[in-house]
């Protein structure tokens, strides 16, 4: 295993960096990618688990929960909305666009996301696997039906399901909900399948998430980390990059297409 703590130096020789992590995404076809709060984090999206994240500030059971919402929906639905706000003025860092672009050079590509502010759709990112839903769409609690008027969500007000009369709730996953079965799905595949699998700017600490570049390795694909620290799943990856997304991915990304070209 190696730890690369320069990678900005590193890169400009591609002989001085670790030629198995370059060799194995350059001949790789199936390669997948796991993102959590850290890629946001470059964006300007606080983290939650940071001694100053979001849920440092806040009681995550008031504000990320079924029982939090409906004894108190206002309070909710208006930190969802200053969510929002936040979010509608971030824009993707050059880490969600390097992202978008692998899914040009690889033959199979899956692109799994804890992240809820749907930065990487606006990257172009295609078929993106939520975890943990988006905060952009909601529905009713009561009969599920989307709630799509965009007029009424701006509103400080909780809006109300036009079908049946029932609360709208963002379509984000709260506190002891379960993980949707068809994301999880698909996501324990693009493990099981990775050739290459990347653990971008995720604590690896939210379950089921975590498992899954174990997971990845356990099925013999390489797994790279890129974490601005270790995290705890540093131990038993292949290639731990320490530093932003935002500089490794995209030098990382020029290495590869720089010696697929040569290749041509």
């Amino acid at each position: 295993m190696l730890f690369v703590n320069n990678f900005l130096i590193l890169y400009k020789n591609v002989m001085k960096f670790e030629s198995e992590l370059i060799e194995s995404l350059v001949n790789s076809k199936r390669v997948s990618v796991l993102t959590g709060a850290g890629i946001s984090a470059e964006s300007g999206i606080q983290t939650f688990r940071d001694p100053d994240g979001l849920w440092a500030k806040f009681n995550p059971a008031e504000l990320a929960s079924m029982d939090g919402f409906m004894s108190n929906p206002k309070l909710v639905w208006e930190w969802y909305q200053y969510r929002r706000s936040v979010i509608n003025n971030s824009k993707p860092n050059p880490g969600h666009y390097a992202i978008a672009e692998m899914q040009e050079i690889f033959d199979e590509f899956s692109l799994i996301t804890q992240n809820v502010d749907r930065l990487h759709h606006k990257a172009g990112s295609q078929n993106v696997i939520e975890l943990h839903g988006n905060i952009i769409e909601n529905f009713c609690v009561e009969c599920k039906a989307p709630f799509e008027s965009s007029d009424d969500v701006n509103d400080d007000e909780v809006p109300i399901c036009k079908s049946c009369g029932g609360l709208v709730r963002p379509a984000v996953v709260w506190f002891g909900e379960s993980l949707p079965e068809p994301q999880m799905t698909q996501a324990y595949k693009a493990a099981s399948n990775s050739e290459v699998f990347f653990s971008i700017g995720t604590s690896a600490e939210v379950y089921p998430a975590a498992q899954l570049p174990l997971i990845a390795s356990d099925s013999g694909a390489v797994v790279i980390e890129v974490n601005t620290k270790h995290t705890a799943i540093s131990g038993r990856v292949d290639f731990c990059l320490i530093g932003k997304s935002g500089e490794i991915l995209p030098n990382l990304l020029k290495i590869i297409k720089n010696i697929k070209a040569e290749k041509i």
